[in-house]
């Protein structure tokens, strides 16, 4: 124990020397550093918009004078979702999917203000994550610090002087391996106060521990493979040069090439196609602001034989708003199978592009890092789905006062003047429609739950590395 210490203490002292790794540590604590905070006091300030949008936006809607039910249907409302307090390292699909939705009569919106969708060019690079960070800007600065931490001992000579003096090999890679990780550890330190910071925000402790040991265990692989890959080479040259070319590999061409591999296996159609092929079918259901559609006859003749009238001016209620509900149920059961089937084949999608875990330690821990935090896909789907029942609830809640408040005869003539226009209003106070939108991450056991098979993913690579660092010892003169 005391040889690796000595070992540890000894590369330490060599990074002092040479001032070239205290700069690499210093420039990487500073960038991370930056990026959280700025990140943090962004997500903030996003947070405190969406609250006070999402109040304002209720407001506005009760706040609306007497109109006709299905002008407020138009009218629309807004949900926002409140991201985990963990976004504020790892935002995940959010800055590509955004966390707000219009919702109107009619149509399902898709969310929108995604950050990466209203920058363009190199104004991305300038939102760059803590957890982007970490995952790829990181591992670079590991290889910078450590590609020679054995190379340079053979190069000098002194390899063979302390293997002849007794000291194992294993001790000195280890103690190589263990100075490496301090550095690294410099480098995690900003991003696990910022996940406490996040725990007392109200995220779980058990989320927020798992979160940290997956990066954790992620700095250990990368300081494993440059040990690894050091010890293996006899040059420093080809050492860092094999280096770059693994970090360029692992953490953008397999990445990339997983996501390229996923579109290409799961084809999903674009959207111009899959809109005119809702439209296609909407067309089938009839038009709902048009009562006398043929589509409508057999509602009709149902409605007229249930309460035993000629026609629909006999009704008790207004048909019209039967037609409207009707219409809007049916419209409705079609924009879902066709928004399920997108769901479903993002998902195929994104399981495919995950398996690539088993290939890249960098797109294993961004599955675990999204699936912990709830920034994940499925995530954002259940928002889409929690947002779709308030939509329909809202607007089905507006055409049962069209059908109950309004005469159908009043109804039917609101456009011949401007008095028959006032006649065919509701009250504002009928307006107390919206449900409270209240969109929470799934509980903390869940989501560590569904990024176990990640985690398994780096712990494989964890022993892949231990098997190739002892093979690489066997063969290290």
């Amino acid at each position: 124990m005391n040889v690796i210490k000595q070992v540890m203490f000894d590369e330490w002292r060599f990074w002092q020397r040479t001032k070239l790794a205290t700069l690499v540590l210093i420039i990487g604590a500073v960038l991370t550093l930056a990026s959280v905070v700025v990140n943090t006091m962004t997500m903030q300030a996003k947070a405190h918009d969406r609250e006070h949008l999402q109040e304002a936006s209720e407001a506005r809607f009760i706040e609306q004078p007497d109109r006709h039910p299905h002008r407020m249907v138009h009218y629309g409302h807004y949900v926002f979702r409140t991201p985990s307090p963990l976004s504020i390292l790892e935002p995940g699909v959010d800055a590509y999917t955004g966390t707000a939705i219009f919702l109107e009569g009619h149509r399902q919106n898709s969310a929108m203000f995604a950050d990466q969708r209203q920058s363009s060019g190199m104004t991305r690079f300038s939102s760059l994550s803590p957890a982007f960070m970490l995952q790829l800007i990181l591992p670079l600065l590991i290889v910078l610090i450590g590609y020679a931490t054995l190379t340079r001992e053979k190069e000098a000579g002194t390899l063979n002087i302390m293997l002849t003096q007794g000291v194992d090999k294993s001790q000195l890679i280890f103690g190589k391996f263990l100075a490496l990780a301090a550095g690294g550890m410099v480098l995690l330190l900003p991003f696990v106060v910022a996940s406490v910071f996040a725990w007392v925000a109200g995220e779980s402790l058990l989320v927020t521990v798992s979160f940290i040991m997956g990066y954790l265990l992620y700095i250990l692989l990368w300081c494993a493979i440059v040990v690894c890959v050091s010890a293996s080479s006899k040059r420093g040259s080809a050492s860092f040069a094999a280096l770059i070319a693994i970090w360029v590999v692992l953490c953008m061409l397999v990445p990339r090439i997983g996501s390229s591999a996923a579109a290409a296996i799961v084809p999903s159609p674009g959207k111009l196609e899959a809109d005119f092929a809702v439209l296609d079918e909407l067309r089938k259901l009839g038009d709902g602001h048009n009562a006398n559609d043929p589509a409508f006859e057999k509602l009709k003749q149902n409605m007229l034989a249930q309460y035993d009238v000629e026609s629909v001016e006999e009704l008790p209620i207004n048909f019209r708003g039967v037609v409207a509900q009707y219409s809007e149920k049916k419209l409705t059961d079609v924009l879902n199978q066709f928004a399920e089937q997108r769901m479903d084949d993002e998902l195929a999608q994104a399981e495919i592009a995950r398996l690539f875990g088993w290939l890249s330690p960098t797109v294993a821990l961004r599955t675990y890092s999204m699936m912990v935090s709830g920034t994940n896909l499925e995530t954002h789907h259940r928002f889409l789905r929690e947002a779709e029942i308030l939509r329909f609830d809202f607007v089905q809640a507006l055409n049962r006062l069209h059908q109950d408040e309004l005469d159908y005869q009043t109804d039917k003539d609101r456009y011949k003047d401007a008095a028959n226009a006032k006649a065919a209003r509701v009250d504002a106070s009928h307006w107390q429609v919206l449900s409270d939108f209240d969109f929470v991450p799934q509980a903390g056991s869940v989501r560590i739950q569904e990024g176990l098979l990640y985690l398994a993913q780096l712990v494989f690579w964890l022993v892949l590395l231990v098997i190739l660092i002892q093979q690489a010892s066997r063969r290290m003169d």
